[in-house]
Parts: C-alpha cells; sequence; structure tokens
C-alpha cells in the first residue's frame, strides 16, 4: 500500500485514448489478453499501489471501458475534450482530473507493470517534480512514471502550444530524478515496460501469460 507519500496521495492515470492503428481494427484497450481486457489488467496491477484511478479516453470509448472494469477498483474517466491529439494531450487531460499531489502516468497497452516499481516511483518522486525510469542511459520511459500532477499538465499544455509531441518535451521542464536500469532491476523485471502495439506483440504476451 502507499507508503512515504501517504495514503490519498496517489492517483494511477492509465492512458487509453489512441486509436490503437497498428494494432488493427479493435480498440486495444479493451482486446481481451488472456480472458481479462488489457486496460483491466493495468488497472488491477497498480490497484494495490494508488489510492485513486483515472482513465484517460475518447467519449466513445467510455462504455466499453467501463464494462471492461466492472467487478473491480473504482475508476473516474477524464475525456479528452478534444479528441486526437496525441498522448501529451490525453496526459495533460487525465492530470487535471487528478485530486492527489502526484500521480502514476502508465500506458493502457502495458500488462506486465510491476507494482513494486510503480511504489518505488511514487517514494522516489517525493520532493521533486518527476521520477522517471530511463534505460541504458538513453530511453525515458515516460509512460511508466511518476509525476506532480499539477507541474507536468502545465509543462504538457505549453509543450503542445509549442506543436511539440513527443512526451519528453514537458519532462525536461521539470525537476526530475532518473531511476536508472541497475536501479530498476531491483523492483522489477524490464518487462515491465513492454508494451503491446501490434497483434505479433499481444500474441507474444498472450503466449507468455499462458505458459505463466
Amino acid at each position: 500500500m502507499p507508503t512515504e507519500t501517504g495514503r490519498g496521495e496517489r492517483t494511477g492515470l492509465v492512458v487509453a485514448g489512441g486509436h490503437s492503428t497498428r494494432f488493427g481494427e479493435e480498440d486495444k484497450a479493451v482486446a481481451e489478453l488472456a480472458g481479462t481486457p488489457m486496460v483491466r489488467r493495468v488497472v488491477d496491477r497498480i490497484g494495490p499501489v494508488v489510492d485513486d484511478l483515472v482513465v484517460n479516453c475518447r467519449a466513445e470509448q467510455v462504455p466499453a471501458i467501463r464494462d471492461a472494469l466492472e467487478g473491480g477498483p473504482d475508476a473516474s474517466f477524464a475525456v479528452d475534450p478534444i479528441p486526437d491529439r496525441g498522448p501529451m494531450a490525453g496526459i495533460m487531460t487525465g492530470l487535471r482530473e487528478t485530486a492527489t499531489e502526484y500521480a502514476l502516468v502508465v500506458a493502457c497497452d502495458m500488462p506486465f507493470v510491476d507494482p513494486a516499481l510503480v511504489d518505488h516511483l511514487f517514494e522516489r518522486a517525493t520532493g521533486c517534480e518527476a521520477a522517471v525510469p530511463r534505460l541504458d542511459d538513453q530511453w525515458f520511459q515516460t509512460t511508466q512514471a511518476v509525476y506532480r500532477a499539477g507541474s507536468m499538465a502545465a509543462a504538457c499544455e505549453r509543450a503542445l502550444g509549442r506543436d511539440e509531441r513527443r512526451i519528453v518535451e514537458p519532462l525536461l521542464e521539470l525537476d526530475y530524478v532518473i531511476v536508472d536500469e541497475d536501479e530498476v532491476r531491483e523492483y522489477a523485471a524490464l518487462e515491465t515496460f513492454e508494451n503491446v502495439n501490434t497483434r505479433e506483440e499481444f500474441e507474444a504476451a498472450l503466449e507468455r501469460l499462458e505458459e505463466s
């Protein structure tokens, strides 16, 4: 359960508003992976280490995602006021609906997100504006990171105003800490960052889950 930042101070924001163009016609957020919709897998995994859950998506996705989450942890919706502006806009929308100081941002297509790492990221973010994993001293994992909600939302708004689209752009405005690969491995396997963008990746994830 929540530790350093305290009960009532952690939100999990699941970003699910993309069109899944590489996945096919089906919305990957609600695609059933080993019998469980992908967004539900993410929510179930992060639920024990956050206090509130918010799902960002397009308006037309709400009924299907609500059905996918039925019987699980309670979650509210942060609907994109202008659809199709990209993940940074979705993150901004979701963070603006966040009632806590800190929020985990995680993509809906990361079914192996590790709650132990999430818990650690919240601890590392305390006192600054973000805690972001970075692998191989190169790749920031911006969609499995913890942010101070207000700071990141404002930085996203400024970046969008500059017509920036890469999520790393608003991050670079913040007072952030890096959680490097060695530190990540103390809490989670690197599969925590695997995302499912294509049918081939979906089948590989399905095979891994069936084997386990």
